[in-house]
């Protein structure tokens, strides 16, 4: 009797165990994934939320760092802004400088197990060229996605991350990009072989924010506000501005959401121009996803130009 009693409680003890085990393993997968066993992916701002969208689609549960209507280059995350990755798999940002703070979020959150993806890696940055912007700001100019090459780095980037998170769904990771890099090829193929045939290459914006787009095109931005919408024009910079608009015939002066639109609207009032919105995709605007928003801000370049 004594025998049975001595063998029932190491089979019980053994079956705690592995129950115990089993348990343990489960909440180390399932913390990856919310209820609907989605990944949980933070990211900085809105254009990386399109890229993880475009690539995670119904896998991902993105949380955003930085809420639309917040200008990304002045946000200053607080502790609580912290909070979201505590329970994230990956964390995407652009780097380049953009996010200042994103190294200092990765460390003081403790989490062993995210995955921290700058999606600018391996980008041929354009660097700043005033000595003031860059000990302020950085090295480079970090508006890397508005350029359809640079989202498709940014993308590939995202993508690798995801299927390091999640494995099991690496075919699908893989496809979604395929698709969303198919699109940006078609879209700049299109727009290439456009504006490779104006003479003008020459527009003007809210902020030097379309450096990236303009390699892409071989084209020319001039700027009522530097790369870090730091600061309106002095009298003196308003001047060449009006002059530079007369000499290179500019009919559209763009303006942007997250930059104050009275200076543009001065500058196109006095120049003869009309005022047209382009897109940063910094915050999400107008419900439109990333192929929409540039297919619209290369449109609008394009008939500025003609």
């Amino acid at each position: 009797m004594l025998k049975k009693i001595i063998l029932f409680i190491v089979v019980l003890s053994m079956l705690l165990t592995l129950a115990s085990c089993k348990s343990s393993s489960n909440i180390s997968s399932d913390s990856t994934k919310n209820n609907n066993g989605k990944l949980n992916v933070v990211v900085s701002f809105n254009a990386m939320k399109e890229f993880v969208n475009a690539i995670g689609k119904d896998k991902v549960n993105i949380t955003t760092m930085i809420p639309n209507g917040t200008e990304p280059h002045e946000f200053d995350p607080k502790i609580k802004d912290f909070e979201t990755l505590s329970s994230a798999k990956v964390f995407v940002y652009n780097g380049l400088g953009m996010e200042k703070w994103a190294d200092k979020a990765v460390q003081s959150v403790g989490n062993k197990d995210l995955i921290a993806v700058e999606a600018s890696k391996g980008a041929d940055g354009i660097k700043n060229s005033d000595p003031s912007s860059i000990k302020e700001n950085g090295e480079y100019d970090p508006h890397l996605w508005l350029s359809l090459k640079g989202a498709e780095l940014e993308s590939n980037n995202i993508k690798d991350a995801l299927i390091k998170a999640d494995p099991n769904n690496k075919d699908y990771y893989e496809k979604n990009y395929t698709d969303f890099k198919n699109q940006l090829e078609s879209l700049y193929n299109d727009y290439k072989s456009k504006l490779d045939t104006l003479p003008n290459k020459s527009f003007v914006t809210g902020h030097a924010a379309f450096a990236y787009l303009c390699r892409d095109f071989n084209l020319k931005q001039n700027s009522v506000e530097d790369v870090f919408a730091e600061g309106e024009p002095s009298s003196q910079e308003m001047e060449k501005l009006i002059n530079y608009c007369k000499e290179n015939n500019i009919k559209t002066i763009f303006v942007e959401n997250m930059v104050s639109p009275k200076v543009s609207n001065t500058l196109a009032k006095e120049v003869g121009a009309k005022a047209e919105k382009i897109y940063t995709l910094e915050s999400k605007e107008d419900n439109k996803d990333y192929i929409q928003s540039m297919k619209s801000n290369l449109d609008e370049i394009y008939n500025s130009l003609k």
